[in-house]
């Protein structure tokens, strides 16, 4: 089945074009090898010509306990993980709140906040190869060795859930702006912090277009409105340039760029 989406309006950074999707309602092997899959489209930057695009159906959208284990479907939305961990008194997952997605695409990416990352609680994946342990994954700082299509994953439960953690996190991104982004555009280099970095360059609220490196904080490319891929690819080469120019600092994106 497939379904036309209309980026400009689907994805987090309000940016792209009306692309047909097919849309995956069962595990094949063949949609690793044909299509990117987009999720939620929270941390993609797509061109007018992009690759071709799956997005799992709904029939990936559940959340089962099963014992001391949460098993979760690829396409579920992250903030009803949170939910029914809340729900249900359920520790370990307060970092979800407000880090947008879907779970296939958090655990892709190991997505977390600070300190807290999903390779703390995921215990492993399913794919159409097969299950594999979170061992096998080479889990580290915004970054796996996960290539496939991420369909199913189960992750460590403990009762309780933090809501003093849960607090202290929703005030680390009070400082995010509101306008359309796609989250942080730059990894954070070692012992360093990409914002710091951009700002220290000059483009802390940098406009080229209808893009531009937010005023609240340097590392979210932000669209005011109608803004183009060009736009935010121009901004991103320039703070890339900048920095290395510098710092001789290499920053590598952590927006995904098709």
């Amino acid at each position: 089945m497939k379904r036309i989406i209309d980026f400009s309006s689907y994805s987090s950074i309000k940016v792209g074009p009306k692309v047909e999707v097919e849309m995956i309602e069962e595990v094949d092997k063949s949609f690793d090898e044909k299509f990117f899959l987009v999720g939620g489209a929270n941390n993609l930057l797509l061109s007018p010509s992009p690759p071709p695009l799956a997005k799992l159906s709904k029939e990936f959208d559940y959340i089962k306990l099963e014992g001391d284990t949460l098993v979760i479907g690829g396409a579920t939305p992250t903030g009803k993980v949170l939910s029914f961990c809340k729900r249900n008194d359920l520790g370990g997952f307060e970092f979800l709140a407000k880090l947008p997605g879907t779970v296939g695409g958090a655990v892709r990416m190991n997505a977390g906040v600070k300190e807290y990352e999903i390779k703390d609680i995921l215990l492993w994946v399913k794919s159409a190869e097969g299950i594999k342990e979170a061992r096998e994954l080479n889990l580290e700082y915004r970054k796996t060795n996960i290539s496939t299509i991420v369909y199913e994953a189960g992750f460590k439960v403990q009762k309780g859930f933090n809501h003093s953690l849960l607090k202290k996190l929703l005030s680390l991104r009070s400082n995010q702006p509101t306008q359309p982004s796609a989250g942080s555009v730059f990894k954070n280099p070692p012992n360093d912090f990409a914002g710091r970095l951009i700002e220290e360059v000059g483009l802390k609220g940098k406009r080229f277009g209808n893009m531009a490196f937010s005023h609240q904080h340097a590392n979210f490319l932000v669209n005011l409105g109608g803004g183009s891929f060009a736009e935010a690819i121009t901004l991103i080469e320039l703070a890339k340039k900048r920095v290395y120019e510098k710092f001789g600092v290499k920053l590598e994106e952590e927006v995904i760029i098709l």
